[in-house]
């Protein structure tokens, strides 16, 4: 008879993840077994590591063959690759997305869902657990296979606290620890990180910056912020704030910004200045969303594509300033903005000619990111499993 009660007492998800060790032990040191070989050796009931071997099968950690031993039909089980699960969060403003990743880099399962994040931090987190546990449920995870989870957040991480800064583009979040949040209703460990961070860190390992030590990774969205990758390594400055150049002052008689300075690259490229300038014909309903704005853009509507443009050119003018303070080896612009493509691009490039050193501007790529609107979520699945492996 096995002895699954004896493992070490304990919540029900502690079990299970003991149990399962128990099994994925059994296997390093063994190599293939039978069922009933995996049973004798760990000490727990047929029915058991039944239940353990479907699970890591369904999350290709382990390989399931038929077989023979002793005349009789056995099932000959083999380790496929290291076990455990991992989750990737991504606050919008305006939505949600979550995916589940191995250890080895795959993508399991992700899902998107538009809901107001902005509105209520509460709500927003209780949202996003929903959504994570719809996807392991789906995913046939339990959820003491997940050995750690990570959340990207529009806004500056102050990392002695977790607390998110107040120049966040959702101020109602300003204060607001998601990590601790989070942590509390998972029951899991959870690390929160600037989005714009975790985009650059995800091009930098799978996309347009892959291979390179010195990048900036330019998010436009609601609000504007950057990634600052330096020899390599993810940059935050002593704060938590470095990148935040949707604050890069371009305009002393210009519109007053959140931060409470004047004329910020963000009140000439943000999400609400940009929807604000969109003109209004009472034969054609006007975007009323950042992607509505670029879509129209991008079928010739000739009012969105000049305001692309001027948006273009102040980013140019801002990320010139960050280009000669770090003279990247290139400049990935992401986020929703990102989507129009050359009617972004190109005005960034002839703002960029003009203030930019000709030394930093020979050695500089700047390009649209491969990852799109899903770079953070990919770098919240990549820091999620660093902080599995630490």
């Amino acid at each position: 008879m096995g002895t699954d009660a004896e493992v070490t007492p304990g919540s029900q998800a502690a079990l299970r993840r003991a149990n399962r060790q128990r099994v994925i032990a059994a296997l390093r040191e063994g190599g293939t077994l039978t069922q009933a070989e995996i049973a004798r050796s760990t000490g727990l009931s047929a029915a058991s590591v039944s239940n353990i071997v479907r699970d890591l099968r369904g999350i290709g950690v382990v390989s399931v063959r038929e077989t023979s031993s002793n005349g009789r039909r056995a099932r000959a089980v083999s380790l496929v690759r290291q076990p455990g699960v991992v989750v990737g969060i991504d606050f919008g403003y305006g939505r949600l997305q979550v995916a589940l990743g191995d250890n080895d880099g795959r993508v399991l399962l992700e899902e998107t869902i538009g809901y107001d994040v902005a509105a209520d931090p509460d709500r927003g987190v209780r949202r996003a657990v929903w959504l994570a546990e719809t996807l392991l449920i789906a995913a046939r995870v339990d959820r003491s296979m997940v050995t750690s989870v990570a959340a990207a957040v529009p806004g500056p991480i102050d990392p002695a606290t977790g607390e998110i800064g107040g120049i966040t583009c959702m101020p109602r979040w300003a204060g607001f620890r998601p990590a601790a949040e989070l942590s509390d209703r998972l029951g899991l460990p959870v690390v929160a990180e600037n989005d714009a961070n975790l985009a650059a860190m995800a091009e930098t390992a799978e996309g347009a910056a892959r291979g390179l030590d010195h990048v900036v990774h330019v998010t436009a969205s609601e609000g504007v912020g950057a990634g600052l990758v330096v020899a390599g390594r993810l940059f935050r400055g002593a704060g938590g704030t470095a990148g935040e150049i949707g604050h890069v002052g371009l305009d002393e008689r210009g519109q007053v910004c959140r931060c409470g300075n004047r004329g910020c690259l963000e009140t000439l490229v943000g999400a609400p200045y940009l929807l604000n300038m969109v003109p209004h014909n009472t034969d054609v309903v006007a975007p009323s969303t950042l992607p509505g704005l670029v879509a129209a853009a991008r079928d010739d509507d000739p009012g969105c594509r000049r305001i692309i443009a001027e948006a273009g050119t102040a980013l140019g003018r801002g990320v010139a300033v960050i280009a000669n303070a770090f003279n990247p080896q290139a400049i990935i612009v992401g986020g929703e903005l990102a989507e129009a493509g050359e009617l972004l691009l190109e005005p960034m490039r002839r703002a960029m000619e003009l203030a930019t050193l000709g030394s930093a501007l020979r050695q500089l790529r700047l390009v649209r990111g491969d990852l799109g609107t899903r770079a953070a979520l990919h770098g919240a699945l990549r820091l999620a499993r660093l902080g599995a492996a630490d």
